[in-house]
């Protein structure tokens, strides 16, 4: 985060398309030594939590909400949504990125790729 005239702004990065290649090497990062799928989807799941960075805002269904975290559920990662007092999780699969990115949203990416 850096700061402007006392506020604090966070870096938000244009995440360019990764290749196949790419994101299959950063699944494999995060996978390596791991036996089934359940440890796979903790790996990457440490890979987003350590890497992403958030909040971030992005849009909904039409309404700008913040995502504060991401959690790690028998069903896969979900996005932490909030608006107002309101919460929503979200899975990742289904999360619209903002068009800037926050940094870290390539491991979003690679664990799309892993999903499907």
């Amino acid at each position: 985060m850096w700061s402007r005239c006392g506020l604090a702004f966070r870096t938000l990065v244009c995440v360019t398309r990764l290749s196949e290649a790419e994101l299959d090497a950063m699944v494999q990062e995060a996978t390596v030594d791991c036996y089934d799928e359940e440890e796979q989807l903790t790996g990457l799941a440490t890979m987003v939590e350590e890497n992403l960075e958030v909040p971030f805002e992005t849009t909904v269904l039409g309404v700008t909400v913040t995502v504060t975290g991401v959690t790690h559920t028998s069903h896969g990662l979900v996005a932490d949504c909030a608006r107002g007092r309101h919460r929503q999780a979200v899975h990742l699969l289904d999360l619209p990125l903002p068009d800037l990115s926050p940094k870290g949203a390539e491991w979003i990416a690679a664990y799309r790729r892993w999903a499907r």
